[in-house]
């Protein structure tokens, strides 16, 4: 069998394809998602959830923080100065 002929097979095969599902296809309508409370009620949720999350306390320790200072370095070993910070 040739390259033409195998090219010519090909070309009629995807021929045939292409008329197979145009003939199938039905007329496209113009339809609403449906997905609007769905969505609506997942960013409310999610709203609700986040702000739950940020407002609770991320470090409790016996229903306070332990808060002082921490000398901090650089790179080089070098004293920088002090931070406070709480855990």
């Amino acid at each position: 069998m040739s390259i033409k002929t195998k090219v010519a097979a090909l070309a009629l095969a995807a021929l045939a394809v292409t008329g197979s599902i145009a003939a199938t296809t039905t007329q496209a309508q113009a339809k609403p998602v449906g997905w609007g409370w769905g969505v609506g009620a997942g960013l409310v949720g999610a709203a609700i959830v986040g702000s739950a999350i940020a407002a609770s306390d991320p470090y409790p320790y016996n229903g306070y923080r332990r808060c002082g200072w921490v000398r901090q370095f650089d790179v080089y070993g070098n004293y920088i100065g002090r931070v406070n910070t709480c855990y």
